[in-house]
């Protein structure tokens, strides 16, 4: 990114929006530093590079799933298409953001003085630096992503049992922390509480909130996979809209924040051209499905962006995140509450989510994946627009506010204790264009 002007004066009261940011050492910016295209200038073909060699990758390792039986077959209940669908779809998305993170790398602002950086404080035992460091935190990224997918794709062929699957996600979220990505997070709502933890009782507390984290988005996004197109189609809007607020983070280039407002930013065009390109294969009526090696992954890159809007120690970012993944949150919500309501196990698959009751109420599935879209994308701009233009106070109100009513409709319409399924629409189901 271009140096631009910066104009800084003194603070005199706390606070700050649209028109002004906070920034340490006690200034206020007026103003951005950057413009979003010199953001994006220099770094935008990542987006492009991902996105081609998914899509380019996504029919080969179809034949490779037809030719080894590596297929989703349907069943009466959770899979009504008509005929057997391949898998490994997560397999090219995973490719495709390898291919996007080994991009940004040749592209990393100051990477000879890094890995420099990293040789001489690793053997001194300045682990504070390392931890750091934009390479360790990229190559965490990396390693963790591939395990995520490996653990997803073991489900895929032999179906492990949650157990495992959840052991695999706690040691993905093991890797991260160690590459210091989220080793710090808990800082976001202590610091608002003017309460500074010391650094021995801080990263414990914020390993468990990274384990936490991932866990939860990581089975958010397999629950939602559940039609055709329906899971990648709404994680590319979220992985868009943190696009959105890691470029406008990297508008105001925090001093001292520049690497980690880089690194969002190439990780969020990484992810976001992989899931573009895996989609045209996927939306109605599909050739592939992701799988949990797809839909694993795509939760793990939504838990790791979030423990990245963490790195400035405001809260206001991590909650924005999370609006901005608002849709899978309630659907999982909405499932798990169902489920124990009728005292089953949270883990029993159903036809609970929102997506099948509006099957089941006789949408088709085209027009529940459109409306999902449409919901995502709202999500997506309240989260960015709101974070942007109201202090954290009134953000969280508006938030408050807004899960109340989605509640009081979702208890309206009876999604919640839903009547039992309709059987004269499982064959309006099983017409082919149903999903996974």
């Amino acid at each position: 990114m271009r140096s631009g002007r910066l104009t800084i004066r003194f603070r005199s009261e706390s606070g700050a929006n649209g028109k002004a940011m906070d920034l340490p050492g006690n200034i206020l910016q007026i103003g951005p530093r950057y413009g979003p295209l010199e953001v994006l200038q220099g770094i935008w073909w990542i987006g492009v590079a991902a996105f081609a060699v998914s899509l380019i990758s996504t029919p080969i390792v179809r034949l490779i799933a037809y030719r080894a039986r590596i297929v989703d077959r349907p069943d009466d209940l959770l899979k009504p298409h008509a005929r057997p669908v391949a898998y490994l779809g997560g397999i090219a998305m995973v490719l495709g953001l390898m291919t996007g993170l080994g991009c940004y790398l040749s592209i990393m602002p100051n990477l000879a003085g890094h890995f420099s950086a990293l040789l001489l404080d690793l053997p001194a035992g300045r682990f504070a630096e390392v931890l750091r460091n934009p390479i360790l935190n990229l190559i965490s990224i990396a390693i963790s992503s591939v395990l995520i997918t490996i653990v997803g794709l073991m489900d895929d062929i032999y179906e492990i049992s949650p157990r495992k699957k959840v052991i695999g996600q706690v040691a993905a979220a093991g890797i991260l922390l160690a590459g210091g990505v989220g080793h710090k997070m808990a800082v976001v709502f202590f610091s608002p509480l003017g309460i500074q933890l010391p650094i021995w009782v801080l990263i414990p507390i914020s390993g468990v909130m990274c384990i936490v984290l991932v866990v939860a988005t990581s089975n958010a996004t397999n629950l939602l996979d559940g039609l055709d197109g329906l899971c990648g189609g709404v994680t590319g809007i979220i992985a868009l809209g943190f696009l959105a607020l890691s470029v406008w983070l990297a508008m105001w280039g925090w001093p001292g924040h520049e690497d980690i407002d880089h690194l969002r930013v190439g990780l969020c065009l990484a992810m976001a051209g992989a899931v573009l390109g895996f989609l045209p294969y996927n939306i109605p009526p599909a050739s592939i499905f992701m799988g949990d090696a797809g839909s694993m992954l795509l939760g793990f890159f939504v838990a790791m962006t979030m423990t990245l809007f963490c790195q400035e120690g405001n809260a206001r970012w991590f909650i924005a995140s999370w609006a901005v993944f608002a849709l899978p949150t309630l659907d999982t919500a909405l499932a798990v509450v169902r489920r124990i309501l009728s005292r089953k196990s949270i883990f029993a698959g159903d036809r609970s989510h929102l997506y099948d009751q509006l099957v089941d109420r006789g949408m088709t599935v085209k027009q529940v994946v459109l409306l999902f879209y449409l919901l995502a994308f709202v999500a997506a701009t309240l989260g960015v627009v709101v974070a942007i233009v109201l202090r954290l106070r009134y953000s969280l109100g508006f938030y408050a506010g807004l899960l109340v009513v989605t509640a009081l409709v979702f208890y309206k319409l009876k999604m919640i204790t839903p009547e039992p399924r309709n059987p004269e629409l499982s064959e309006d189901i099983a017409k082919g264009e149903e999903g996974t």
